[in-house]
């Protein structure tokens, strides 16, 4: 039979409980993913105009002046990029991904502290993002292209899982492959501190 007598003590005995996991799971997981940043690149807040403060650093390879992504399936460099000069200039050169099509980047160093990638895109259809550690892709997000160019949504690297893995840090390198239509991406940024 239900005791209201019971429930008042069974309540604190169990907010207790949860609360003695909580503060230890914290303690454990430091010492296994590390949340200082991986290396020195310059920071900044390139997305504030669109209501993001978070700081970002650009990716590897990320503006896509050179050539350093292993392009694949008809993914190109083409010319023009971001109208927002983030920069400091227009960006004069874009990705273009049509279906089928993928970039990836050069690796580069993550840990917990580098959990989101976000990027601007244009022209039509869908952007799949994907990260690979150790040879496995790991699906991070789907970004959808609307026209002209925009700030797609923030994807996921999941650093804290890799780099859990390997000792607090890990080598990874981003994909983007063309899902549908024909769209375009310039500029790609990982944000070091999730939201700032």
């Amino acid at each position: 039979m239900f005791s209201p007598r019971r429930l008042l003590v069974a309540v604190p005995c169990l907010t207790a409980a949860l609360a003695a996991v909580l503060t230890a799971a914290p303690a454990a997981s430091a010492d296994l993913v590390s949340l200082s940043a991986c290396n020195s690149n310059t920071l900044s807040r390139y997305f504030s105009p669109w209501a993001d403060p978070a700081y970002y650093e650009l990716a590897p390879g990320g503006s896509f002046s050179d050539s350093s992504w292993t392009l694949a399936g008809g993914a190109t460099l083409v010319s023009g990029g971001e109208p927002f000069a983030v920069l400091g200039s227009v960006s004069p050169n874009s990705l273009s991904l049509p279906s089928g099509a993928s970039a990836t980047s050069p690796s580069t160093c993550v840990d917990a502290a580098y959990p989101d990638i976000r990027f601007f895109v244009a022209g039509s259809g869908t952007v799949g993002v994907n990260v690979i550690y150790n040879g496995t892709v790991i699906p991070s997000g789907v970004v959808p292209a609307g026209g002209s160019w925009m700030p797609g949504p923030i994807t996921v690297t999941g650093s804290a899982i890799t780099g859990a893995e390997n000792g607090g840090t890990a080598q990874i390198q981003i994909q983007l492959v063309g899902l549908s239509g024909n769209p375009e991406v310039s500029d790609v940024f990982i944000d070091p501190f999730h939201g700032g």
